[in-house]
């Protein structure tokens, strides 16, 4: 049907067979996995093949009723996602609808017949993400913990830390929960906030941060301490900032958290930050550079010596940008060895070295220790001091190839923070190549992408800096998908300045930020708002993001 269709070649339905009698897995999940296929047109085939209906669960919304008649053990096992009841029977959508047993094991356990109905196996897996919550038994353990709270209340001696250590504590159970859910609807950051009349949890998704539950005032500081004891911090003391780390694994995915506290007037600010270590590396190619930038940035990548830096604000995608061009510059000939804050990827034949303060594992001292390592390549996770400052800009200039990021609005100030931090202005020109600017956006969804009109002043917006002409924008209508959001994902927007010898002269002089930007544009560079509009025009992006993200630039 598949090679009829066109859908697929005889040449590659041959190479997906020669795998499959090494591997067992499905054919049309082969063709998948080989990019012969898309996943709705493979359901579609099935749902032809089968004679089953096709479901879209993009715009579906499952009744509470059918969710309850599956577990969510079995439906994630079997990768099935339960939608309505119908005339006594159970609506399923499934992703295998082959596999053995399928409809038996589902009728059993929903104690009705089952009707089987196709969908692609990764709206079904993100179907039963939205579906089966992990915050949906946060109530009863918040009210668990109040009825023990008000129990406790007379004994004077009773501390938060009492409430935090039993494993089966509600308190437990609730941290558990956050973190389960944050990980599900791929949170980069949990912000728990006290506040007069409740504690506020927040997930930062795709940059954005959306108000996720509130809860009680009294919790607030059993919260704090059971995060404390996982990360190993300091329980006591509350009048002081924190930092601390936690390693756990949620749905069989290995996690490392970042934990950060802070006294604010009605108690102590938490933010854990996520970082799900089972996430695949980026390659140079998928972060969104422009055909020219990527071109231009792979040549001075190849450099033998010197330092590019990427620069950008918190949660810019830097580190991302350099582990990519890590993975692309990896040879086995060269000795690549990196420092950092946390230790984000595991990356093979690399040497990576974390930061531990408490062991007196610096930026600074750990640098000195990587240049008695005989090192070819040398990635600084984050210039914060001007003792790294300077030892990085020695290392480019004494012949080792130096990677690093630097907290900055774009490329020309990056440059500026360099000599504000004391660095000699001929230091700075003489050692680094490059500088790349850059930002995040977020895509639209995919799959509730639709044409709109543009309001009036983000049209102005659009033409007064010069965007192509377009006559329709798109964006995000709003899904199960994307959580009403009508966004999915981040893509990069990037501007590189090359140091050439006009800009190196300017540096050595002292040149204020607008000349170097000046000068950096008349020689070729392509500014973030350029590259903005050019994922505005492309449909990736809208214009709203733009302003959110890029505009003051």
């Amino acid at each position: 049907m598949l090679v009829e269709r066109e859908l697929v070649t005889p040449a590659q339905l041959g190479e997906a067979l020669l795998q499959q009698s090494a591997s067992g897995k499905r054919l049309g999940a082969l063709l998948v996995e080989l990019g012969a296929l898309g996943e709705r047109s493979l359901a579609e085939a099935l749902s032809e093949q089968l004679g089953l209906p096709i479901v879209d669960l993009r715009h579906e919304e499952p009744r509470a009723d059918a969710v309850a008649a599956l577990p969510e053990s079995l439906a994630r096992s079997l990768g099935a996602m339960p939608l309505r009841r119908v005339d006594g029977a159970l609506d399923v959508a499934v992703a295998d609808p082959l596999h053995p047993g399928l409809g038996d094991q589902l009728a059993a356990a929903a104690g009705t017949p089952v009707r089987l109905h196709v969908a692609p196996a990764s709206e079904v897996r993100r179907m039963i993400d939205h579906a089966y919550r992990a915050l949906s038994g946060l109530d009863r353990h918040v009210q668990e913990f109040e009825a023990v709270a008000a129990d406790r209340a007379h004994a004077a001696a009773e501390t938060p830390l009492q409430l935090a250590v039993d494993e089966n504590a509600p308190i437990v159970q609730v941290v558990n929960l956050l973190v389960t859910q944050a990980l599900r609807d791929r949170a980069s950051d949990i912000h728990l906030e006290p506040q007069d009349d409740r504690v506020r949890v927040r997930y930062r998704i795709d940059g954005a941060l959306h108000d996720v539950v509130s809860l009680p005032t009294d919790m607030g500081p059993a919260l704090v301490s059971r995060i404390k004891i996982m990360a190993g911090m300091n329980i006591v003391e509350k009048r002081r900032s924190q930092d601390g780390q936690i390693e756990t694994s949620v749905d069989g995915r290995s996690l490392d958290i970042r934990v950060a506290t802070t006294p604010v007037i009605w108690g102590e600010k938490t933010v854990l930050r996520l970082l799900d270590k089972s996430r695949s590396l980026l390659k140079m190619g998928d972060l969104g550079m422009s055909a020219e930038t990527h071109a231009e940035f792979s040549e001075v990548v190849r450099s033998p010596f010197g330092m590019v830096i990427c620069a950008g604000p918190t949660g810019s995608g830097k580190t991302t940008t350099l582990y990519a061009t890590l993975a692309q510059i990896n040879q086995t000939e060269r000795n690549i060895m990196t420092i950092e804050d946390p230790v984000e990827y595991i990356l093979p034949s690399v040497n990576q070295i974390q930061i531990n303060e408490q062991a007196d594992v610096t930026f600074a001292g750990g640098l000195k220790a990587i240049l008695r390592q005989d090192p070819d390549i040398i990635l600084v996770g984050e210039i914060r001091d001007v003792e790294t400052a300077r030892i990085a800009v020695q290392s480019a200039l004494t012949g080792h190839f130096v990677l690093s990021s630097l907290h900055a609005t774009d490329a020309a100030a990056a440059l500026h923070r360099f000599l504000d931090m004391g660095i000699e202005s001929f230091l700075v020109a003489s050692s680094v190549l490059a500088v790349v600017g850059q930002r995040l956006v977020r895509r639209i969804c995919v799959s509730c992408k639709a044409p709109y009109r543009l309001p009036p002043e983000e049209l102005a917006f659009y033409e007064k800096l010069g965007g192509p002409p377009k006559d329709e924008f798109f964006h995000g209508e709003g899904c199960n998908f994307c959580a009403g959001t009508g966004y999915q994902d981040r893509i990069g927007v990037y501007e590189m300045m090359h140091l050439t010898d006009e800009m190196k002269q300017l540096i050595v002089g002292n040149a204020v930020h607008h000349e170097l930007r000046e000068l950096a544009v008349a020689q070729g560079m392509r500014p973030l708002r350029d590259e903005a509009l050019r994922l505005v025009a492309g449909d990736v992006t809208t214009v709203s993001e733009i302003l959110r993200s890029v505009y003051p630039l």
